[in-house]
């Protein structure tokens, strides 16, 4: 059964759109890869959406995917704009040849089950999220910002979240708010820490 989904989903390409529309029940835009930097129209119908409820933008974890990701954030408000991330998996999409520049499968390839996890939060009339959320403040004081190593701790947290490798700190925290709340990302980082220090 499909997720119905309130907002409308930003996607990259065609294949992505066919992926999803087998997962949720939504609204699903296409920036056609790197073609929105040349289409204003296709800008201006995502801002038109974005004005409502917000929308969702999902991209491959790749750099291609980043860039696409980055050009709609700068373009709409920021509180009208939510993202989600696919976890980087090793492969290739069975249509394609060979694998993509990073070695990654992109949106189309992920399993639907994967889809559908990451989409459980948006589902309409889905139940309000417990606990507190983490902020920017939680972020410094444990490390994951202002620090040396600050880096690579986000990296081990994105990573036990299947989350991409090398966020910012930013886009790493809003990623977070959205799969999990203060008290379950604590005992993830006590669980990395005691890793460590095996």
């Amino acid at each position: 059964m499909r997720i119905k989904i309130d907002r409308p989903v930003i996607v990259e390409g065609k294949y992505d759109k066919i992926k999803l529309q087998s997962v949720i029940d939504a609204t699903i835009i296409t920036t056609d890869g790197f073609g929105i930097f040349n289409r204003k129209e296709k800008l201006m119908l995502i801002r038109r959406l974005a004005a409502g409820s917000g929308v969702i933008v999902l991209t491959d974890s790749d750099g291609a995917g980043k860039v696409i990701r980055k050009y709609i954030s700068s373009a709409l408000p920021k509180e009208k704009v939510v993202h989600i991330y696919i976890p980087e998996i090793p492969g290739k999409e069975k249509r394609k040849q060979t694998p993509s520049k990073a070695g990654t499968l992109g949106v189309e390839g992920i399993e639907a089950e994967t889809l559908q996890k990451l989409f459980a939060p948006f589902a309409a009339m889905s139940a309000a999220k417990k606990g507190r959320e983490i902020t920017k403040t939680d972020f410094y004081e444990v490390g994951l910002s202002g620090q040396p190593n600050s880096s690579s701790l986000r990296d081990a947290v994105a990573n036990a979240y299947e989350l991409p490798s090398k966020m910012t700190a930013n886009a790493l925290l809003a990623a977070l708010n959205i799969l999990t709340d203060y008290d379950h990302f604590i005992e993830v980082l006590q669980e990395l820490k005691e890793k460590d220090s095996d």
